[in-house]
């Protein structure tokens, strides 16, 4: 779902959550951008009367006006993972999410799944599922990222001359700073993957740890996280912030770009202040990967701490003072990632997608807000029992 809701890095340890990865301590109050963000795709369904709606599902505000056939596709993910696994394998560390032999009827059901209409979705996740409060009333912070889309060549030419590097080999001096990267220290050691036309883009592409290029022969490359050079990380919206030209209420990743763009003599000084340095691989699969390999679903994939969340479980999300239209986010959505800064009984980071306006959704989203798990009713039934 291209640029619409609706990094990375299979999402990697070394990506942290956007905003936090450029150190932006806080969202730009005032800073939504127009007509974009994660807005739910198609037609939206009628809302059914709360009659027709499973008893413990009414208290979810806006359950019945989300379409729910979109959170389809990221399920059928998790359903892959439980058949692979042995069937008396724990979702994660709270026991309400079941074991895998608690999905499998679960995922038999998916796959014999009538059609993929709204209310036919809606009726599956009321039968096998039912809501599991994680957080007693407590919100937390949910933020976002997106897949970088580059432009490359597989040769260097004038307008193609960024390398992206695979991963060295780790000598005893370790493997150089990004200054002496950027100053050619891997020059003509043969690990040039491709050549990108923006170090800009290359930097970002960096800080979300995964991404596309469209190449000049009109193919699609995925580019995948594949190791770092050991240095620190420096956050150069900091940097932004010392010089007096934002504050942190101010900062986004779009303006950070900005002023790159802005400033093209100092733009290679300032994003060497930032020492550490990311290498790639080629993927064979187009499309960002989460946790387990799952590829991500834009606006339904959620980026979560996995020592409270269960992997691969649907989450009801609640969001207030997102980038959208009324500013509030209410939707089915499955955990499928993690990420260095996501940590915390309640912190998510929303994958809004690629291209343009996922770029920009995710750059300034800084959302409040709380989520629901939907557990596994024949699991979270006799865990009830047993209490």
């Amino acid at each position: 779902m291209a640029a619409a809701v609706g990094s990375v890095m299979a999402r990697v340890p070394a990506r942290v959550s956007t905003l936090l990865a450029l150190g932006l301590l806080a969202a730009c109050a005032g800073t939504t951008p127009s007509g974009t963000g994660p807005v739910a795709t198609g037609t939206p369904a009628p809302r059914p009367g709360l009659e027709k709606v499973s008893a413990d599902f009414r208290a979810l505000p806006g359950w019945t006006d989300d379409d729910h056939a979109q959170a389809l596709p990221a399920l059928q993910r998790t359903c892959r993972w439980v058949d692979a696994q042995p069937s008396d394998r724990p979702l994660g560390p709270n026991p309400a999410a079941g074991t895998t032999a608690d999905w499998r009827p679960i995922c038999a059901a998916l796959r014999t799944l009538p059609d993929g209409a709204p209310e036919t979705a809606r009726r599956f996740f009321e039968e096998n599922f039912t809501p599991v409060s994680l957080s007693a009333g407590q919100e937390g912070l949910f933020t976002g990222y997106y897949e970088v889309e580059l432009r490359g060549s597989w040769t260097r030419t004038d307008r193609y001359n960024v390398p992206i590097y695979r991963t060295p080999k780790r000598s005893k001096r370790g493997i150089p700073s990004r200054a002496r990267i950027v100053d050619g220290a891997l020059k003509g050691k043969g690990l040039e993957i491709l050549w990108v036309d923006d170090p800009i883009d290359a930097f970002f592409l960096e800080i979300q740890g995964s991404g596309r290029v469209r190449m000049t022969d009109g193919s699609v490359v995925a580019l995948g996280y594949a190791g770092q050079n050991g240095h620190g990380y420096f956050p150069i919206g900091k940097h932004l912030i010392d010089i007096g030209f934002c504050t942190a209420e101010q900062v986004t990743m779009p303006l950070i770009r900005r002023w790159l763009n802005e400033h093209p003599a100092e733009a290679k000084r300032v994003m060497n202040l930032n020492p550490s340095y990311v290498f790639f691989q080629l993927r064979p699969n187009i499309g960002a990967r989460g946790a387990r390999n799952m590829e991500l679903t834009g606006g339904r994939s959620l980026a979560v701490d996995a020592g409270y969340i269960p992997l691969g479980v649907p989450l009801w999300l609640e969001l207030r003072d997102a980038p959208v239209p009324n500013g509030e986010i209410k939707r089915l959505v499955v955990a499928q990632d993690t990420g260095g800064a996501i940590k915390g009984p309640v912190r998510g980071d929303l994958f809004w997608g690629h291209g343009a306006e996922a770029e920009e959704g995710a750059g300034v989203m800084k959302a409040r807000g709380r989520y629901t798990m939907l557990a596994p009713r024949n699991a979270s039934f006799l865990l009830a029992q047993r209490r």
